[in-house]
């Protein structure tokens, strides 16, 4: 077994990063090498801004190369919930901004020329407790109604053709969701970006900033550079430089294991719908295929912001177990790879997007930033250079979450209430 994101073994390496030591003056520097800042670069470097990207680790080190590989459509919140809190027509333009992203990374694919899998699978939001149904039900004819009619409901007869198995009752159909390959696409963005005249640092984490004039001097273990502006598109993986927005964003340890290529037979008797697949838990679990046919399954295992191999290790074994729950056919499969990484989730599970303290930034994306950060990237790209493009996110307060400062010491008590909520509900 691997202990390491099957995305990034199974993509080429970014082979254009920038040599010898960080220097210079750019008009914008982007802080964060995954699908917001690469979108964002991209978009600048296209419209002949000078821009540099620091990455702390590698291109896709973070959340962007760490994920279960869905682009789902719409918002993953109740909708008659986000109607009552924004309004109609509000909760109908949160819910299309996550369309709009995929529509996004479809454009740059075909822009770029990128071979990354991508593909319109739909996704089926699944029901694991016969009590789920009446309000996923619900839910369904709510977004069926006032914001996507490409959806339909699917009773527990209907579900034998797209998945087999006896763990769910019902399910929500989104078909305009997508899944693509995210090691290539995230490498192929990056291979973008400096195409078109961006450049990009790896192993150059930001450890400190300074106003300097206008603008700001960042400083990085390799050396420093000045910008004009910066955008903060570091997520869960924001450093101590960026204590504000530390104090905001609560990193969650999301865990997901690989197992080996199936056969036509076993996908025919599991996941015959070859779609991205969620439950309806609290401590749920999300899977799909990979283009080489494995089966990746995925959830909030253990409630830790650790990721390393010994949790990893630990929260894949709980993984396993309930593969083999839902899918006991496939309970003797062999796990190939198994890898976590931190979430950014705010206290709302709404992104975030603006400016504070001088800087830009989007993240806050909670699980479900797949589908929206690189469009994000281009929206903040086009803010930057002073463009008036609507920012889905712009109006929503955003304080701090009381008693964190960056390590969340509160997890295993919220893991708890959910586990709780699990059993009962």
């Amino acid at each position: 077994m691997k202990h390491v994101p099957y995305w990034q073994d199974s993509a080429p390496a970014f082979g254009a990063a920038a040599q010898g030591p960080v220097a210079g003056e750019y008009d914008v520097a982007v802080i964060g090498a995954g699908f917001t800042g690469l979108g964002a670069a991209r978009r600048l470097a296209m419209e002949g801004k000078s821009v540099v990207v620091l990455e702390a680790a590698l291109v896709g080190a973070g959340a962007s190369g760490r994920n279960g590989g869905h682009l789902n459509n719409g918002i993953a919140h109740s909708y008659p919930a986000a109607m009552a809190r924004f309004g109609a027509a509000k909760a109908r333009e949160l819910y299309h901004a996550f369309d709009a992203g995929i529509e996004t990374i479809e454009r740059i694919i075909a822009e770029e020329g990128m071979d990354c899998d991508f593909r319109r699978s739909g996704k089926l939001k699944l029901a694991s407790k016969p009590g789920h149904v009446a309000a996923m039900r619900r839910n369904f004819e709510a977004v069926h109604r006032e914001a996507d009619p490409q959806t339909e409901w699917l009773d527990k007869p209907a579900l034998q053709a797209e998945v087999n198995s006896d763990a769910f009752h019902g399910g929500m159909l989104q078909r305009k969701s997508a899944m693509m390959h995210m090691g290539q696409f995230v490498v192929g963005l990056a291979e973008a970006a400096v195409r078109r005249g961006a450049v990009i640092f790896q192993d150059a984490p930001v450890t400190a900033r300074t106003r300097q004039g206008a603008g700001w001097r960042l400083d990085t273990p390799r050396g420093a550079m000045t910008a004009g502006q910066v955008l903060l598109a570091t997520g869960a993986y924001t450093g101590d430089a960026f204590p504000w927005f530390r104090r905001r964003i609560v990193p969650v340890g999301s865990f997901i294991i690989a197992t080996q290529p199936l056969s036509e037979d076993q996908i025919a008797g599991s996941v015959p719908g070859d779609r991205t697949y969620v439950n309806s838990m609290n401590i749920g679990n999300y899977f799909r295929l990979t283009p080489d046919r494995r089966l990746i399954w995925g959830g909030r295992a253990r409630f830790s912001a650790r990721s390393d191999q010994r949790s990893d290790a630990k929260s894949g074994a709980v993984l396993q177990a309930a593969l083999a729950q839902v899918f006991p056919q496939l309970g003797d499969v062999g796990i190939d790879y198994c890898w976590g990484g931190l979430v950014d989730m705010t206290a709302d599970r709404f992104p975030r997007a603006g400016q504070a303290e001088g800087l830009w930034f989007s993240m806050g994306y909670s699980g479900h930033g797949a589908q929206i950060a690189t469009h994000m990237g281009e929206i903040m790209a086009d803010r930057i250079m002073g463009r008036d493009r609507a920012n889905p996110w712009q109006d929503l307060p955003w304080q701090a979450v009381p008693l964190h400062s960056g390590k969340p010491w509160f997890l295993p008590l919220v893991g708890m209430y959910y586990k709780f909520n699990d059993k009962v509900g």
